[in-house]
């Protein structure tokens, strides 16, 4: 006699354990119940992270646009892994040198991924040397020294 997904008064344990069994098929499930975000994501699982500018660089946009869009190479303090982080706003780039600490935070894309014409970059910096990027553009602050 097979036991099968029978309904009767003592089945509830047996359906559960089957239930349980199927929620690996699902990929968001597996994910997090095997970690794999905080194993693979340079930021550890955390909204941000403190970083120093390596280097500038300037990164191509996909087709069909036709771009280059500022970017920073910054290493993270917390585990001095390197990433490239968008430079958001007109002269942004003018404002960040090298050696400057920097705040960067996910950029926005689907489940974590690069947003829009920006191939491989996942993250955007929001505050140089402690100052918020975007009035640091407009000239609203000045930049501190570090």
């Amino acid at each position: 006699m097979a036991i099968g997904l029978g309904n009767g008064e003592f089945a509830a344990r047996h359906l559960k354990k089957v239930r349980n069994r199927f929620r690996w098929a699902v990929r968001k499930y597996r994910i997090r119940m095997l970690g794999l975000k905080e194993k693979t994501d340079p930021l550890e699982g955390a909204p941000m992270a403190r970083g120093i500018v390596v280097q500038k660089v300037g990164i191509e946009s996909r087709q069909p646009n036709s771009a280059v869009r500022k970017c920073v190479r910054v290493q993270l303090i917390k585990n001095s892994k390197v990433v490239t982080a968008f430079l958001p706003g007109d002269g942004a780039l003018n404002v960040v040198d090298e050696h400057d600490e920097v705040v960067v935070e996910g950029i926005g894309g689907s489940m974590g991924k690069s947003m829009g014409d920006l191939p491989g970059v996942r993250y955007k910096v929001t505050m140089v040397n402690g100052a918020p990027l975007n009035l640091l553009i407009t000239g609203e602050v000045k930049k501190p020294k570090r």
